[in-house]
């Protein structure tokens, strides 16, 4: 057997020697720059997670977004990632964990990335529209619209023209197959006369896809098929309330235009039909702008004594029909009044706050109107001015 010499071995010794410290001190070095990388690491995902800046503070472009009725905080902070307003879901939902979320609207918004994360959260707590607002391949049919609107709407959307999309509201041989088609639903509106279009207020408030429309009769069908599948579960209540479909939704036209949420628009039915159980005029301007064919803010003397079926100062009842498409919540109004019992036969809105004061008495009535005077006068010059510089 050979041994290797002492002296090689004692040199072999002393170079291991040597290397252990080095490499002790590199599994340190690799140790501490592991600990610094997952440090840096968390500290650039903790900055991510609370920056609320805007994406892109230059832009200028807008981009709408939906956000679906039952959304949840997460559902909406995917809806601004994927559209790019927001750099990731984390922030947003970071934000709302500390700012709160208890606001939040369902509806289309226009948003942009020069926005930050607070006016993102700010515009939807704001609210939406009820429909898209840059669809150039749909008709948008909104609450409280009248036919004339509808069809300036069509028309500009459309190859149909204003005139036609009217002139069909009326056709004898379209309304008869509509109701044979919806059998039972058309027939007051059909009856009733006088009326400027018979399928006023049968237009329902929706957004229409318009790319497979052949023609104009085709979309004002859909219109009047989704009016149909929304009021036909309401037939029997329209029954129990001793009025016809044509009575209800042309109260209902004149409360959407007069009220400003569920509950007001509960209690104005209520005043609406207490006043009609006394065979007291509905005394209404929203009666007196459709009789002039008018938008005007101010109505003179002249303007509420205009001889027309649908001037309900002049004339009592309902008049010949509906004034605009009424939303589902106005309808619902009328079939569900609020307050009736308190026998309330006047009301005033202070046009400034939107709050609205009920009265039985004709005096305590105009004491209340006249201590709003002064600030609904400058609203309605406001809101005046405004349409006559556009």
């Amino acid at each position: 057997m050979e041994f290797e010499p002492r002296s090689a071995r004692s040199q072999d010794t002393h170079k291991k020697r040597r290397i252990w410290p080095w490499i002790v001190v590199l599994i340190i070095v690799a140790i501490l720059g592991f600990g610094g990388y997952k440090g840096y690491q968390l500290y650039t995902a903790h900055q991510a997670a609370t920056d609320y800046t805007a994406v892109n503070p230059k832009s200028t472009k807008k981009k709408e977004i939906h956000i679906p009725a039952g959304a949840t905080t997460t559902d909406i902070a995917q809806v601004l990632a994927k559209a790019g307003l927001v750099r990731s879901t984390t922030p947003v939902l970071n934000y709302l964990a500390v700012h709160g979320a208890e606001n939040l609207k369902a509806g289309y918004f226009q948003l942009s990335k020069a926005m930050p994360i607070k006016t993102l959260i700010a515009k939807i707590e704001a609210g939406g529209t009820s429909y898209p607002l840059n669809n150039t391949h749909a008709v948008i049919v909104r609450e409280g619209e009248m036919a004339s609107d509808i069809a300036d709407e069509v028309a500009a959307k459309t190859k149909f023209s204003k005139q036609d999309f009217l002139k069909a509201l009326n056709d004898t041989t379209f309304l008869t197959f509509l109701n044979k088609t919806y059998p039972g639903f058309l027939d007051s509106a059909i009856a009733s006369k006088k009326t400027r279009y018979k399928l006023e207020g049968y237009l329902y408030p929706a957004t229409y896809d318009i790319t497979s429309v052949k023609s104009v009769k085709d979309l004002i069908q859909i219109m009047v098929s989704t009016e149909y599948d929304n009021v036909q579960p309401l037939l029997s209540d329209i029954k129990k309330a001793d009025m016809t479909t044509q009575e209800v939704l042309t109260l209902a036209s004149i409360v959407e235009k007069e009220g400003v949420d569920a509950k007001n628009r509960a209690i104005i039915a209520g005043v609406f039909l207490n006043r009609l159980a006394i065979n007291m005029p509905i005394q209404s301007d929203i009666t007196v702008k459709y009789a002039l064919n008018s938008d005007k803010v101010n109505l003179t003397n002249a303007d509420v004594q205009v001889n027309s079926p649908y001037n309900l100062y002049k004339n009592s009842g309902l008049g010949p029909g509906p004034f605009n498409s009424p939303s589902l919540e106005s309808i619902e109004a009328v079939l569900n009044p609020k307050d009736r019992d308190k026998d309330y036969l006047y009301f005033v809105a202070n046009l400034k706050t939107g709050a609205i004061v009920y009265n039985h008495d004709y005096a305590k009535h105009q004491a209340a109107a006249s201590s709003l005077e002064s600030i609904n006068n400058q609203v309605a010059d406001e809101a005046s001015s405004k349409k006559s510089s556009k």
